[in-house]
């Protein structure tokens, strides 16, 4: 027995060890040096205060900002500890429900605008964390920003512009736009 447990106890020591400190230690250490600006949250600082991470959604509600994706994290929307998706397939009535609900939100805070509504303004994201919006999501809550913050729909779509970044690699994905860099040029403009 004494001849099979030492070596077992010896062999989980060091594999803890291993894999528990210096392999965690080391690749932190990488990231950190490649990697900075990532590995420490890429938060966003305005005025020596940190404002949001532009790697993680955040809830904006007020008509005179952008709003993101819905989120799936729950309880509490936006919530990086419980990233995971909906898992709500296309027929599931909860999904359908929810989709109404968001639609009925967006029309209700600008009715005026018959405008189709992007799906990813209805939808959440796989991770429900998804920080970013699709050109037309913006553009579709461009006019409504405008009459909110009495700017011209030319001052906002301009910001939308400048703010967009391509696809991935020049062709994955979907042109798209960060939502708290949008909100934040709009505060800064104002």
């Amino acid at each position: 027995m004494k001849s099979t447990l030492r070596p077992a106890l010896v062999l989980f020591f060091v594999l803890t060890l291993i894999c528990g400190v210096i392999y965690p230690y080391a690749i932190t250490g990488i990231g950190k040096l490649a990697f900075k600006e990532q590995a420490e949250g890429s938060l966003v600082s305005r005025n020596g205060k940190v404002v949001g991470s532009s790697l993680i959604g955040q809830s904006f509600s007020s008509p005179q900002y952008f709003w993101g994706r819905p989120s799936a994290t729950g309880p509490m929307p936006n919530n990086a500890t419980a990233s995971s998706g909906a898992n709500q397939g296309p027929l599931n009535p909860a999904l359908i429900d929810n989709v109404k609900g968001r639609i009925d939100a967006l029309k209700a805070v600008d009715p005026t605008n018959t405008a189709p509504i992007p799906v990813d303004l209805v939808t959440a994201s796989a991770s429900g964390l998804d920080p970013e919006i699709s050109l037309a999501a913006a553009q579709y809550q461009a006019g409504r920003i405008a009459r909110e913050r009495k700017m011209s729909l030319e001052e906002v779509q301009s910001i939308i512009g400048k703010h967009s970044q391509g696809q991935y690699l020049g062709f994955f994905g979907e042109p798209r736009v960060n939502v708290l860099a949008l909100n934040l040029a709009l505060d800064q403009r104002q």
